[in-house]
């Protein structure tokens, strides 16, 4: 495979950028979520007013979960160092805007370009990575999306850019789909941006 320059970086939020607390076994289990069943599409597929009241309860846990979260080690100085080289980055998750919001805030996020579920299909539909692509002026193969989930691996390939897959412990099964699998942000600055 090729290897273009990396000319803007994407990242997921939720165990990417910030530790997350979310319990999503539990909010299956709340709204009545099938196993191996995307908890968003499983939602909006319900009728009202059944579709509100879950999606204000997935909110609910999402903005307790805003409240906690931090950076993740070596996330912060890797965003950094991105932006010291002069790179655009975004921002793109299946979080609702408030929390994602709240989150960023706390944090200080430096990263302004955000795409959340109610901007753009959720991941892995890979519309909100194309969106930023055409905003940057950008070809999707000169961006990567870094991200810590199925979701993330699948949407960046659906979008023709490189997937960088953030594992932390024991690899998950969909490792080897993830074009850089790094469990250390200095190991992915280095794969990335030193020859």
């Amino acid at each position: 495979m090729t290897t273009h320059p990396v000319l803007g970086v994407i990242f997921d939020l939720d165990g990417t950028l910030v530790h997350s607390s979310l319990d999503f076994r539990a909010l299956d289990s709340a709204v009545n979520c099938p196993p191996h069943t995307d908890l968003l599409a499983h939602v909006s597929a319900q009728p009202e007013p059944l579709r509100s009241e879950f999606l204000q309860l997935i909110e609910d846990h999402e903005m307790q979960d805003a409240e906690e979260a931090d950076w993740i080690k070596g996330a912060e100085a890797f965003v950094k160092r991105v932006q010291a080289q002069g790179l655009p980055m975004a921002i793109v998750t299946r979080n609702f805007s408030k929390a994602a919001q709240l989150k960023i805030s706390n944090n200080q996020i430096p990263i302004e370009l955000v795409i959340t579920r109610e901007d753009a299909p959720a991941k892995p539909d890979p519309t909100a990575l194309l969106e930023i692509a055409e905003q940057w002026q950008l070809e999707p193969q000169h961006l990567i999306y870094v991200g810590d989930y199925l979701y993330d691996v699948q949407a960046a390939a659906n979008a023709g850019m490189r997937s960088c897959l953030y594992v932390e412990g024991s690899l998950p099964h969909y490792s080897e789909q993830a074009d850089i699998v790094f469990s250390c942000f200095e190991e992915l600055h280095t794969q990335l941006f030193t020859d």
